[in-house]
Protein backbone atom coordinates (compact mmCIF):
# COMPACT_ATOMS: atom_id res chain seq x y z
CA UNK A 1 0.00 0.00 0.00
CA UNK A 2 1.36 3.40 -0.88
CA UNK A 3 1.97 6.14 1.64
CA UNK A 4 -0.91 8.12 0.15
CA UNK A 5 -3.36 5.21 0.50
CA UNK A 6 -2.18 4.50 4.02
CA UNK A 7 -2.67 8.11 5.16
CA UNK A 8 -6.13 8.28 3.61
CA UNK A 9 -7.24 4.97 5.14
CA UNK A 10 -5.91 5.90 8.57
CA UNK A 11 -7.64 9.29 8.49
CA UNK A 12 -10.87 7.73 7.26
CA UNK A 13 -10.79 5.04 9.96
CA UNK A 14 -10.62 7.84 12.53
CA UNK A 15 -13.18 10.04 10.70
CA UNK A 16 -10.77 12.97 10.36
CA UNK A 17 -8.76 14.90 7.82
CA UNK A 18 -5.10 14.01 7.38
CA UNK A 19 -2.87 15.85 9.85
CA UNK A 20 -0.21 18.31 8.73
CA UNK A 21 2.42 15.69 9.55
CA UNK A 22 0.64 13.13 7.38
CA UNK A 23 0.36 15.65 4.57
CA UNK A 24 4.11 16.32 4.87
CA UNK A 25 4.71 12.58 4.59
CA UNK A 26 2.64 12.52 1.38
CA UNK A 27 4.59 15.53 0.08
CA UNK A 28 7.90 13.81 0.80
CA UNK A 29 6.63 10.68 -0.95
CA UNK A 30 5.58 12.66 -4.01
CA UNK A 31 8.89 14.53 -4.09
CA UNK A 32 10.76 11.23 -4.38
CA UNK A 33 8.46 9.92 -7.11
CA UNK A 34 10.78 10.70 -9.99
CA UNK A 35 13.65 8.95 -8.22
CA UNK A 36 11.56 5.88 -7.39
CA UNK A 37 10.32 5.64 -10.98
CA UNK A 38 13.89 6.02 -12.31
CA UNK A 39 15.10 3.19 -10.06
CA UNK A 40 12.24 0.88 -11.04
CA UNK A 41 12.77 1.64 -14.72
CA UNK A 42 16.51 0.99 -14.49
CA UNK A 43 15.99 -2.33 -12.75
CA UNK A 44 13.22 -3.40 -15.15
CA UNK A 45 15.20 -2.46 -18.25
CA UNK A 46 18.24 -4.34 -16.95
CA UNK A 47 16.49 -7.39 -15.49
CA UNK A 48 18.28 -9.90 -17.72
CA UNK A 49 21.68 -8.32 -17.04
CA UNK A 50 21.05 -8.19 -13.28
CA UNK A 51 19.73 -11.76 -13.10
CA UNK A 52 22.59 -13.11 -15.24
CA UNK A 53 25.22 -11.31 -13.17
CA UNK A 54 23.60 -12.35 -9.87
CA UNK A 55 23.27 -16.00 -10.87
CA UNK A 56 26.86 -16.19 -12.12
CA UNK A 57 28.06 -14.71 -8.83
CA UNK A 58 25.91 -17.16 -6.85
CA UNK A 59 27.27 -20.14 -8.81
CA UNK A 60 30.81 -18.88 -8.08
CA UNK A 61 30.09 -18.57 -4.38
CA UNK A 62 28.10 -21.79 -4.18
CA UNK A 63 29.19 -24.18 -6.94
CA UNK A 64 27.52 -26.98 -4.99
CA UNK A 65 24.14 -25.61 -6.10
CA UNK A 66 24.87 -26.42 -9.76
CA UNK A 67 26.87 -29.60 -9.12
CA UNK A 68 25.16 -33.00 -9.47
CA UNK A 69 22.65 -33.30 -6.64
CA UNK A 70 22.46 -29.54 -6.13
CA UNK A 71 19.16 -27.69 -6.19
CA UNK A 72 20.11 -25.86 -9.40
CA UNK A 73 21.64 -28.86 -11.16
CA UNK A 74 20.39 -29.23 -14.71
CA UNK A 75 18.80 -26.81 -17.13
CA UNK A 76 15.28 -27.07 -15.74
CA UNK A 77 16.26 -26.44 -12.12
CA UNK A 78 18.63 -23.66 -13.09
CA UNK A 79 15.91 -22.00 -15.19
CA UNK A 80 13.53 -22.14 -12.22
CA UNK A 81 16.12 -20.44 -10.00
CA UNK A 82 16.71 -17.72 -12.57
CA UNK A 83 12.96 -17.23 -12.91
CA UNK A 84 12.72 -16.71 -9.15
CA UNK A 85 15.52 -14.11 -9.24
CA UNK A 86 13.56 -12.10 -11.80
CA UNK A 87 10.45 -12.42 -9.66
CA UNK A 88 12.25 -11.08 -6.58
CA UNK A 89 13.71 -8.21 -8.58
CA UNK A 90 10.20 -7.34 -9.72
CA UNK A 91 8.97 -7.46 -6.09
CA UNK A 92 11.69 -4.99 -5.15
CA UNK A 93 10.51 -2.59 -7.84
CA UNK A 94 6.93 -2.84 -6.52
CA UNK A 95 8.14 -1.82 -3.07
CA UNK A 96 10.24 1.02 -4.44
CA UNK A 97 7.34 2.37 -6.50
CA UNK A 98 4.97 2.18 -3.53
CA UNK A 99 7.57 3.63 -1.17
CA UNK A 100 6.61 0.82 1.19
CA UNK A 101 7.67 -2.75 1.93
CA UNK A 102 4.06 -3.94 2.22
CA UNK A 103 3.73 -5.05 -1.45
CA UNK A 104 6.84 -7.21 -1.01
CA UNK A 105 5.33 -8.76 2.10
CA UNK A 106 1.85 -9.38 0.77
CA UNK A 107 2.75 -10.44 -2.77
CA UNK A 108 5.97 -12.31 -2.23
CA UNK A 109 7.03 -13.20 1.26
CA UNK A 110 4.00 -14.68 2.97
CA UNK A 111 4.78 -18.37 3.26
CA UNK A 112 8.00 -18.21 1.24
CA UNK A 113 10.12 -20.03 3.82
CA UNK A 114 7.56 -22.83 4.11
CA UNK A 115 7.33 -23.10 0.32
CA UNK A 116 11.10 -23.40 -0.14
CA UNK A 117 11.35 -25.90 2.72
CA UNK A 118 8.57 -27.99 1.15
CA UNK A 119 10.46 -27.96 -2.17
CA UNK A 120 13.74 -28.85 -0.40
CA UNK A 121 15.27 -25.56 -1.55
CA UNK A 122 17.79 -24.38 1.05
CA UNK A 123 16.54 -21.04 2.38
CA UNK A 124 20.10 -19.89 3.19
CA UNK A 125 20.89 -20.40 -0.49
CA UNK A 126 17.96 -18.18 -1.46
CA UNK A 127 19.18 -15.54 0.98
CA UNK A 128 22.60 -15.67 -0.70
CA UNK A 129 20.89 -15.42 -4.09
CA UNK A 130 19.05 -12.26 -2.99
CA UNK A 131 22.35 -10.80 -1.76
CA UNK A 132 23.84 -11.42 -5.21
CA UNK A 133 20.75 -9.86 -6.81
CA UNK A 134 21.11 -6.85 -4.54
CA UNK A 135 24.78 -6.37 -5.41
CA UNK A 136 24.15 -6.66 -9.15
CA UNK A 137 21.22 -4.23 -8.95
CA UNK A 138 22.85 -1.60 -6.78
CA UNK A 139 25.87 -1.59 -9.07
CA UNK A 140 23.67 -0.13 -11.83
CA UNK A 141 22.39 2.74 -9.71
CA UNK A 142 23.82 6.04 -8.53
CA UNK A 143 24.76 6.22 -4.86
CA UNK A 144 21.52 8.06 -3.98
CA UNK A 145 19.36 5.64 -5.94
CA UNK A 146 21.19 2.65 -4.47
CA UNK A 147 20.59 4.01 -0.96
CA UNK A 148 16.88 4.28 -1.76
CA UNK A 149 16.68 0.74 -3.21
CA UNK A 150 18.88 -1.11 -0.72
CA UNK A 151 16.35 -1.39 2.15
CA UNK A 152 13.92 -3.28 -0.08
CA UNK A 153 16.51 -5.97 -0.83
CA UNK A 154 17.51 -6.04 2.83
CA UNK A 155 13.87 -6.53 3.84
CA UNK A 156 13.66 -9.68 1.71
CA UNK A 157 16.99 -10.93 3.05
CA UNK A 158 16.00 -10.33 6.68
CA UNK A 159 12.57 -11.88 6.23
CA UNK A 160 14.00 -15.01 4.63
CA UNK A 161 16.95 -15.39 7.00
Amino acid sequence: MSVVSQVILNADDELRYPTSGELKTIGDFLNTGVQRMRIAETLAENEKKVVDQASKELWKRRPDFIAPGGNAYGQKQRALCIRDYGWYLRLVTYGILAGDKQPIESIGLVGVREMYNALDVPVPGMVEAIRCLKEASLGLLSDDDAAEAEPYFDYIIQTMA
